[in-house]
């Protein structure tokens, strides 16, 4: 059984964060929950982080693993 409900972001406030290629936007929500989605399509999808998963994947970032070879 699912058991995450829906995150409304419609009155989230988006931070551009990146170069101007391939940027992508960050929005802090309610009970730290991190939304993220690509800002050359605001309307597309939008990716939901928990606090933990957020902190696994910045770290991630910060260690290189998603770095392109």
């Amino acid at each position: 059984m699912n058991t995450k409900r829906a995150i409304d972001t419609t009155d989230a406030t988006w931070i551009r964060a990146g170069a101007e290629d391939g940027s992508v936007e960050v929005a802090m929500l309610a009970e730290g929950h991190v939304a993220l989605r690509d800002s050359d399509n605001p309307d597309g999808p939008v990716l939901i982080f928990t606090p933990s998963e957020w902190t696994a994947f910045t770290a991630g970032v910060h260690d290189g693993e998603f770095d392109r070879p």
